[in-house]
């Protein structure tokens, strides 16, 4: 497979030249999107959703039950249609627990401390959900000192389990940045069922991410080397090989007509940063200085015609800053109108 044909065919199984009608839509094809940058993660649905939703169109979707944010793989937060939270928990989980073991023994996080967690915060959250500050000090009245990462790994664990996931976006002038932890069972009304969810999850990696292979899909979800083999196999004849240990999904969007050359993609967007082997998408030279870096920052990038051509900051694009460029683009005004797509996209 050329590159050309590789990004090409990438580009649409993102939904970034195959727009899906909606966020929703949109969310379940791609079914996790990184979103630690809770702006960058709700871009990254508009991006893949056609005509121009806004900040609080995604919102909405939050706030409707539909959309929820939780640590789903690698320890890290991602957007997820709500349905599909516990399945995907039931593969992931039981790694994350072990990778985060021995931080959780250094803060003293032990089955105790956890029970006394659950039983200060669940009453409250069926109340309406607390936002993380509220946890927090819900936490301190029973003795449990948040500081240290010691609240955020007890929220993670009690995510890992299956009992809490944030929810709808608490409301402020301006752009909201946070949302309220709610108890799983009282607002996920609805939660799918797959018969395989191992063969499952790769088969929805490659729908989203394809044509993409084995090592990329064990970075993205975080399961081992083996684990990520036994999800291919399982998953057989329900993607297509393309070539050899490159996969691709059995049906794929219709790309649009009127698809943009160049796209500004948020920090952390899957097109970059899921993928073992990410010099497809990017030359190596400048794969350091769009991340992941020492603080395990990834930057913003612009895309054309499916490659990296420079990176760009939200704050600077809301307010016309120019992009840094590693290169000259091919088309100047299509660079400028996918940094201008942001700017009304925050401003909705």
């Amino acid at each position: 497979m050329t590159t050309s044909t590789l990004l090409s065919e990438r580009l649409r199984s993102h939904r970034l030249s195959a727009p899906a009608a909606s966020v929703g839509e949109a969310a379940s094809h791609m079914l996790a999107v990184q979103s630690q940058d809770f702006t960058a993660g709700r871009w990254a649905l508009a991006t893949r959703t056609r005509g121009e939703p806004t900040i609080r169109t995604v919102d909405r979707a939050f706030d409707r039950g539909e959309l929820v944010r939780a640590w789903t793989m690698r320890g890290t937060l991602h957007t997820i249609p709500a349905r599909d939270l516990r399945w995907v928990l039931s593969v992931t989980a039981e790694r994350q627990r072990r990778q985060g073991a021995s931080r959780q023994r250094d803060l003293g996080i032990d089955e105790a401390m956890i029970a006394g967690a659950v039983a200060a915060i669940m009453p409250r959250l069926r109340e309406g959900g607390l936002t993380r500050a509220e946890v927090f000090a819900v936490f301190e009245g029973v003795g449990i000192d948040p500081t240290g990462q010691r609240g955020i790994h007890l929220l993670n664990v009690l995510t890992l389990d299956g009992l809490i996931c944030q929810g709808p976006v608490v409301a402020r002038d301006g752009v909201a940045r946070e949302q309220r932890f709610v108890p799983v069972d009282a607002h996920i009304r609805e939660h799918a069922t797959p018969d395989d969810p191992l063969a499952e999850l790769f088969v929805r990696y490659i729908d989203g991410h394809g044509p993409a292979g084995v090592a990329d899909f064990a970075w993205w979800s975080g399961l081992t080397l083996g684990e990520s083999r036994e999800a291919r196999d399982r998953a057989a004849g329900r993607v297509v090989e393309v070539e050899a240990g490159v996969f691709s999904a059995a049906t794929r969007p219709r790309r649009s007509a009127g698809a943009a050359s160049v796209l500004a993609l948020g920090a952390f967007d899957e097109y970059y940063i899921s993928y073992a082997d990410r010099t497809a998408v990017c030359a190596p030279e400048h794969l350091a200085a769009v991340g992941p870096g020492k603080n395990g920052m990834v930057r913003a990038t612009l895309i054309e015609e499916g490659r990296v051509i420079g990176c760009w900051t939200h704050a600077a694009a809301s307010m016309g800053a120019p992009p840094e460029l590693f290169h000259e683009p091919v088309d100047d005004a299509a660079v400028a109108a996918a940094l201008a797509r942001f700017a009304r996209f925050m401003e909705g």
